[in-house]
């Protein structure tokens, strides 16, 4: 079970495609949007409404760029996720009457728990971001920031609280649906989930983030799972013809995040790569990026950018001189396994904590979010990480280390448990 933009999506279709290989039966409840990515998969879909991308474009939407904190962000998110997520109630409860067992993604664990319990089906979280409280850094999802040891921890309590705030209307609803007791809403908060010390699967690597000391146990780090991509599949023959047509450009994209102004956004792209001498790939997104888009309106030569629509990062990225992107978790592991240099652009949320882990591991030359995004400062970072050898060989060195985890097995070990314990 999972909600959010295709990077909240796509490692699911790699997971669930292991375990059916395994012997599972799997489904993934998710938006309809989503239903031809993971079909691809080989797996079962349930569809849930809402459709994140037309969310992303509303006026609420829209309104978080006019936040600038990392918290205000939050607290917008969860005003706009509460007003959403209790249509998801009703077919997530439906999957689960035909399920043995929950997986779910953070971002539906509280209601995902309930329906659970409910049930009595046992619950396991796979998480894609590093969630719980600890003193080791501050919550993922408010960037980078660090407020020492004590505040690092209060901060993680907060941010899980408010997250409570997203789903308890949900849960209540889930509940009485369910015929659980009234109290239920307060047994499905943070806290009282973790007394209970429910597992949580990480779908990262210890490598890009070590386990935090004080984590209790049963919060496992286990490696990436990688998005599916069909047997055979390969790039479309433009992008192929492009490739072939001079030295390996950089990629620019922004994944699933929107811009309030894709023109200028797009522009200052252009400008910045031409700007570093090199050649550029620019996927347009969520956000309506534009290659074409050049200084004071000049579209520039035909052969030095290409703007493409979806294109699978696995298949892409291996051959880009750099990849400049947002920073989500899904993009940002698949430009390490890429094994080549990154320029992060952090938008928002957990961005920021992504970027800082790049910029750590010797990947990446230095953070140019969008908020503070110029010409000079792209081509500076550009520059560095294409021409500096530095960037090239570590992410060679990481990716390599990558590739050889099993990030599935830690998952299929939790289920191999579970039916030892039925």
């Amino acid at each position: 079970m999972t909600a959010g933009s295709r990077g909240d999506i796509a490692p699911y279709t790699g997971l669930a495609h292991a375990l059916a290989a395994a012997g599972h039966e799997v489904t993934v409840a998710t938006h309809g949007s989503f239903r031809p990515l993971v079909e691809a998969a080989g797996v079962g879909f349930r569809a849930l409404p809402v459709d994140p991308r037309a969310e992303l474009e509303s006026g609420r939407g829209r309104a978080l760029h006019d936040t600038a904190s990392g918290p205000g962000k939050i607290l917008h998110l969860v005003r706009m996720a509460r007003a959403v997520v209790g249509g998801m109630t009703g077919p997530l409860i439906a999957q689960a009457r035909e399920s043995e067992v929950l997986l779910l993604s953070s971002s539906l664990a509280p209601l995902g728990h309930t329906i659970g319990r409910g049930l009595g089906l046992p619950t396991l979280g796979a998480f894609l971001q590093p969630l719980h409280p600890t003193r080791a850094f501050g919550p993922s999802v408010l960037g980078p920031r660090s407020w020492g040891p004590t505040g690092n921890l209060l901060a993680g309590h907060l941010v899980n609280t408010a997250v409570d705030r997203v789903f308890s209307d949900a849960v209540r609803a889930g509940a009485r649906e369910l015929g659980l007791p009234r109290r239920t809403v307060r047994t499905a908060r943070y806290r009282s989930r973790e007394r209970e010390r429910l597992p949580v699967l990480h779908g990262f690597s210890p490598l890009v983030v070590p386990r935090p000391r004080d984590w209790r146990p049963g919060l496992t780090i286990g490696g990436y799972w990688w998005p599916h991509n069909p047997p055979g599949a390969e790039l479309p023959r433009r992008v192929r013809d492009f490739l072939a047509a001079g030295p390996p450009p950089v990629f620019l994209g922004l994944g699933s995040a929107t811009v309030p102004d894709r023109e200028r956004t797009s522009a200052l792209l252009v400008r910045a790569v031409r700007a570093a001498g090199l050649r550029g790939i620019v996927q347009r997104g969520w956000a309506g990026l534009d290659g074409a888009a050049g200084a004071d309106g000049d579209t520039g030569g035909a052969d030095d950018l290409l703007t493409v629509d979806e294109v699978p990062h696995a298949l892409l990225f291996p051959h880009m001189a750099a990849v400049v992107h947002h920073c989500g978790a899904g993009t940002t592991a698949a430009g390490l396994r890429a094994g080549v240099p990154a320029v992060p652009m952090p938008v928002q949320f957990d961005g920021g904590f992504w970027a800082a882990r790049l910029t750590a591991l010797g990947v990446a030359p230095a953070v140019v979010p969008l908020r503070q995004l110029t010409v000079d400062r792209l081509a500076a970072a550009l520059t560095a990480a294409v021409r500096e050898p530095r960037y090239a060989r570590q992410a060679a060195r990481l990716a390599e280390r990558l590739r050889a985890e099993d990030g599935v097995a830690p998952v299929l070990a939790a289920l191999r448990a579970h039916e030892r314990a039925g």
